[in-house]
């Protein structure tokens, strides 16, 4: 095995430079994901949502973290309103209510990170 082959479950090559926001184009209307890293401890995500574009209200039993790469969001997390931009990061808590509204067109990476099992 070389010391630069790919992990397993990743759309990433090793040892080069990657701009996450060229993934994923944006699509009229349309959300667009592509994962990039899947795994027991958790996944990458990258998204591109047209403006007006939503996540409704939901929970996931794990850490969830907004990087924004292109453009703005309101999350809503805990019923509380989150605004963010490119270059801002936002964690929305495991088990906590939240939703995703795209105030523009807008692109982010999604990490999500889960708790090894006993």
């Amino acid at each position: 095995m070389s010391l630069l082959q790919a992990p397993e479950n990743s759309a990433l090559s090793p040892a080069d430079p990657v701009e996450l926001a060229a993934l994923v184009a944006y699509q009229k209307d349309g959300v667009v994901s592509r994962t990039l890293v899947k795994k027991n401890g958790g996944t990458l995500t990258v998204f591109a949502f047209d403006q007006g574009q939503a996540l409704s209200e939901h929970t996931a039993p794990f850490d969830a973290i907004v990087e924004v790469l292109d453009g703005e969001v309101e999350l809503i997390i805990g019923g509380k309103s989150v605004k963010a931009k490119a270059g801002q990061t936002v964690l929305m808590p495991a088990n906590v209510p939240h939703a995703v509204n795209a105030t523009t067109r807008f692109k982010m990476l999604l990490t999500m990170i889960r708790e090894p099992q006993p």
